[in-house]
């Protein structure tokens, strides 16, 4: 028995008992020993799950997968997947011993830190669900993410599951020539283009840098696309889904019927790497498929409030979250408010020039009434929407408990927008105005 272990499991049972949670006790055992993560047991299947939009919810999907299927696992579903976070999931789900109880582990982890977890963690899959721009003074260039996850994976001897229809994502399988690689990809569909105004991280061939040719784009530069002089681009997909049915939210994949779990391409995506992590275990599909069909996003992951009228609320934190975002919310029938909440703590990043980048000229519709701006940066954000045309429609309330309290005064269906640290402060807002109207 470890007393260091125990001191934290302790601790962990006492905060549960006073009604907190968190991730306090994982900061203390990591106090104590900062090689804390690296004495666990992991068990038989370990599954890492990285990249800039959607780790979270690919996760959840995917632990809950397992689960259908008959598995113990344990995964961070809240998305607390710095070292912190994962210290303290592991203390809390450890014998005396560090041994892991459990079948399987699903972690989420952050594309920054995933090179520092890899050699504690022992992953026998890791899932790569796509690269964005994102959070330049707190992440730097993308570039270098992507080149330090090809260096731990060059020897990595596991399942590499790569979302196919990303440029930035296919490069790792350049590299990770000992690993068991496996591709996912989403077939044109309805939201397909043949060109895109949106940002384009992926326009050029790793390889021999000309312009990659794209048959079409799902959105950003996800999409199908090749290399006409070295071939790069050209995969045989291990889940290919298609037959995207927005209005029956369905897709097929082998001739099979799928749910979609919300009506949106990255969902459709989502779904396609989860049933990549089955067909790499064997396991069978429809257990994801339950799991899709009763799946309800939380967290700040359009999750739903019952003001005096319906409430939605989104996490965005780069350009192309927010073009995905406001595609749903313009998607939606009927009049509605908007409230966007941004900051720019660290956790953000100071630096909020990304809202250019993002396409807001998109919320100018009819049906879109007002639109307010609130938290530490609010008038950036006012400012950003004057330059779109809005300023008819833009009202500035800094403060967040009277910005959600005017959503609900105004008695009309709404979104709210929020970046990482008012997210939370937000949902709570949203929970407690949520009780005012019972």
């Amino acid at each position: 028995m470890d007393l260091r272990l125990k001191f934290v499991q302790l601790t962990h049972k006492a905060l549960q008992k006073v009604g907190r949670g968190g991730s306090f006790h994982g900061e203390i055992a990591l106090r104590i020993d900062p090689h804390f993560i690296e004495k666990f047991k992991m068990p038989t299947t370990v599954i890492l799950v990285t990249g800039t939009n959607g780790k979270t919810t690919t996760s959840n999907l995917i632990a809950e997968s397992l689960r259908a299927s008959g598995m113990k696992v344990i995964n961070n579903r809240r998305g607390d997947n710095l070292n912190v976070g994962i210290a303290t999931l592991l203390a809390s789900n450890a014998d005396s011993d560090f041994r892991i109880q459990a079948d399987a582990a699903v972690i989420e982890v952050d594309e920054l830190t995933v090179y520092r977890q890899f050699k504690n963690l022992h992953p026998t899959h890791l899932v790569v669900t796509n690269f964005f721009r994102d959070q330049l003074d707190r992440a730097g260039e993308m570039e270098t993410i992507i080149r330090k996850i090809q260096e731990v994976t060059e020897d990595f001897e596991g399942h590499l599951i790569l979302n196919g229809d990303d440029p930035n994502v296919l490069r790792i399988a350049d590299t990770a020539k000992k690993a068991y690689v496996h591709y996912f990809s989403v077939a044109e569909n309805k939201v397909s283009v043949k060109t895109t105004d949106e940002a384009s991280e992926g326009k050029f061939c790793p390889r021999c840098g000309k312009p990659l040719v794209y048959d079409f784009y799902q959105y950003s530069h996800i999409g199908r696309f090749h290399c006409p002089y070295d071939h790069f681009g050209e995969i045989t997909p291990d889940v290919l889904v298609s037959d995207v049915d927005y209005d029956h939210e369905t897709f097929t994949y082998e001739g099979n019927q799928f749910h979609s779990f919300i009506n949106s391409i990255y969902a459709i995506y989502n779904c396609a790497c989860v049933l990549t992590v089955l067909k790499t275990m064997n396991l069978h599909p429809r257990n994801a498929n339950t799991v899709f069909e009763n799946f309800v996003l939380k967290e700040g992951r359009n999750e739903l409030y019952q003001l005096s009228k319906p409430c939605v609320i989104n996490l965005v934190k780069n350009p192309t979250g927010a073009n995905e975002v406001m595609k749903y919310i313009v998607a939606q029938e009927g009049d509605k408010n908007i409230c966007i909440f941004l900051n720019d703590n660290d956790q953000d990043g100071h630096d909020v020039s990304w809202i250019w980048d993002a396409h807001f000229e998109r919320l100018n519709q009819p049906d879109i009434h007002t639109i307010v701006c609130s938290g530490l940066r609010a008038y950036d954000m006012a400012l950003r929407l004057k330059y779109e045309g809005l300023e008819d429609r833009i009202k500035v309330i800094e403060d967040s408990k009277e910005a959600i309290h005017w959503l609900n005064e105004a008695d009309m269906p709404s979104h709210v927008i929020a970046t990482y640290t008012a997210l939370h402060a937000t949902r709570a807002i949203l929970k407690k105005e949520e009780e005012s109207c019972r």
